[in-house]
């Protein structure tokens, strides 16, 4: 989240270095507490590297299965770590094989996603 400067009442929003940083760290740790998670990638400002204060984190991350419907995923999953606010998509790997050819969305996406974690393959449950 935003900090004040110690010497000024001017928010300080964290830059794209802090982000990415931060996603990698998080994306690590929760895949060792989650097997289902194949990729976490992120897409919109922060990518572009025009984000700006108040910008969010767009983040999309691909799993093995999911029990939930779409919309209902990304509760499940905790970003409260993360140093600014995470909007979260949740696509297995079957359901992103096909929105990221058959969509303009998925495209886009496609092209611009910065990739910080991939698992070839889900890990059997204990």
């Amino acid at each position: 989240m935003p900090v004040r400067s110690l010497r000024s009442s001017v928010l300080v929003w964290p830059d794209r270095p802090a982000v990415d940083a931060s996603v990698r760290q998080w994306a690590e740790q929760t895949a060792r507490q989650r097997p289902e998670l194949l990729r976490v990638g992120y897409f919109g400002s922060y990518a572009r590297g025009n984000w700006g204060v108040g910008s969010d984190l767009d983040l999309l991350l691909i799993v093995a299965r999911a029990d939930d419907p779409f919309e209902r995923r990304a509760v499940r999953w905790d970003t409260t770590a993360l140093p600014v606010p995470a909007d979260v998509l949740v696509y297995t790997a079957a359901e992103w094989e096909s929105v990221s050819v058959a969509t303009a969305f998925g495209r886009s996406v496609s092209t611009e996603a910065v990739w910080v974690f991939h698992r070839a393959h889900a890990e059997p449950r204990p």
